[in-house]
């Protein structure tokens, strides 16, 4: 369908014209004339089908004219990457050129300094990552109060980055009243739960089936051993004479080193990672869409959104886990309409992940194998994962614990069952029962001066006594025998003394 039975305006069908467009994609012919009633939308669509100019567009007509200055946003794009972002918002900028309507993008790896400046200024639309405006909602450097159109574009690939918890917050911060359009890739059950709670009486718009591949791509697959692999895809580039190919990665370390290898063989490459400054992201991904760089080898950070321009092909140099994610990669090829070819370097190990992607598209992808790049055999893998395993245990047993000796185990008993004890429980016991070992020379000389000095204290006492009766006076010794006759009630010990007094 032509754009112009879609119901934009004169100036936005001059501005799709200049650009090229005249005829529109099947989720733009269905999502315009929905959006522009203003209704809520849940729009699936594989990669490349021309999603951002079926909410962008609208939204622009929408807006009408602009009340930025110094003026809340009124239209928020949340998107899962750097990259996307960029991209959307230059679609925004470029459909929006007759318009006078402003916009920015919001994200991480940047400075704070130049996106607090440009919403203090005002803008009327941002395009952001979750994470970074997130942080400046909650300083109120961004205020949301008065956003009237919200899109979710690439939602399934923000929740698999685990971006629940900030557009739940987000969510929070913005008007009830609103409307929202919620673009996906997939429909998981996570994005049905989403969509349940940000979309009010949507429209359903599906233009193509889930988990399917786009039908201008060529897909292969190359046996190889996972050691060969480099020298494969540095062979594949020099004698095919690749004008441009986008190479992905399982992590980021494998990027860096995959791009070190094949900048050795004279190839001029570049990375973009999770590790990379965003200006060293953006002048990379720039390199390789001027030309000045052949090969761009990215991680799955690269898998969404990017919008290359004839771009022939597509490898995966590790495949990917998520088997969903195969189809994404793939997808930066064969768009608007052209041909392209995906290729995949799978080892033996991968696998498993090779037959998860050919149930999820239900079709089986074409394997052609290269001279010179023999994968191993069924029993060459076999036997070599038993040599891992082997090797692996021996690893183990080298540094395994050896269990402790029934004399020192961790329940604190002898090997006979008896409580062990310590030195200083030893000792204790052994000065517990003195008759158990033989007395030194020092107690018992000790002892016996002791008995000496009571056999005299008796002498003593017994002389002093002698002396009172003779001399008819009271002693010590006399009056503690009174005190003692007194205490015991002992009357006639009392009677006794008083005579002894009387006398």
């Amino acid at each position: 369908m032509s754009f112009d039975n879609l119901g934009l305006n004169d100036n936005l069908l001059n501005t799709v014209r200049e650009k090229g467009y005249t005829e529109a994609t099947p989720i733009q012919e269905k999502a315009i004339p929905v959006i522009l009633k203003g209704r809520d939308v849940l729009g699936g669509a594989q990669t490349g089908t021309g999603k951002t100019a079926a909410f962008a567009l609208p939204m622009l007509q929408l807006l009408g004219k602009s009340q930025a200055t110094k003026c809340p946003p009124r239209v928020l794009v949340l998107t899962p990457t750097r990259e996307l972002a960029n991209q959307v918002e230059r679609s925004i900028a470029q459909y929006g050129e007759s318009t006078d309507l402003i916009s920015t993008t919001i994200y991480g790896g940047v400075s704070y300094n130049p996106q607090v400046k440009r919403l203090n200024d005002g803008v009327d639309i941002i395009v952001a990552c979750p994470g970074r405006l997130l942080d400046l909602a909650k300083q109120r450097q961004a205020v949301l109060d008065n956003v009237e159109i919200l899109i979710l574009d690439e939602a399934d690939r923000m929740l698999d980055m685990g971006f629940s918890f900030e557009i739940s917050k987000i969510l929070k911060m913005i008007p009830e009243k609103r409307q929202t359009l919620l673009f996906s890739a997939t429909f998981s059950d996570d994005i049905k739960k989403l969509a349940d709670k940000v979309l009010t009486d949507p429209e359903m718009i599906e233009v193509s089936p889930q988990n399917k591949a786009a039908d201008n791509v060529d897909q292969v697959v190359y046996p190889v051993r996972k050691e060969q692999k480099r020298v494969l895809l540095s062979k594949l580039i020099r004698t095919e004479k690749w004008s441009r190919a986008l190479v992905f990665t399982k992590t980021k370390f494998g990027a860096e080193n995959l791009k070190d290898f094949l900048v050795k063989d004279g190839i001029e490459v570049k990375a973009i990672h999770g590790n990379k400054s965003q200006a060293a992201r953006n002048y990379a991904l720039e390199d390789f869409k001027n030309g000045i760089v052949n090969v761009l080898v990215a991680t799955d950070v690269a898998a969404r959104g990017l919008d290359i321009d004839d771009l022939p092909y597509v490898v995966n140099f590790d495949m990917p886990i998520v088997a969903q994610d195969y189809i994404h990669r793939i997808g930066r090829t064969g768009r608007a309409g052209k041909t392209g070819i995906a290729i995949s370097l799978v080892s033996r190990e991968e696998q498993p992940l090779l037959w998860k992607i050919e149930k999820l598209l239900k079709t089986e992808i074409t394997v052609q194998e290269i001279d010179g790049f023999r994968q191993e055999t069924k029993a060459e893998f076999e036997s070599a994962l038993v040599l891992q395993k082997i090797k692996a245990k021996k690893k183990d047993d080298k540094f395994k614990k050896k269990p402790r000796s029934p004399r020192r185990n961790n329940y604190g008993q002898n090997s006979d069952g008896t409580v062990r004890l310590n030195k200083s429980e030893k000792k204790r016991q052994s000065t517990d029962k003195p008759q158990d070992r033989r007395k030194s020379k020092k107690e018992e000389e000790i002892e016996s001066q002791k008995k000496k000095n009571e056999d005299n204290h008796f002498r003593r006492v017994r002389s002093a006594s002698k002396n009172e009766k003779s001399s008819g006076k009271p002693g010590k010794a006399q009056a503690n025998n009174f005190s003692k006759a007194k205490n015991n009630g002992n009357r006639s010990k009392m009677r006794s003394g008083s005579r002894g007094r009387s006398r």
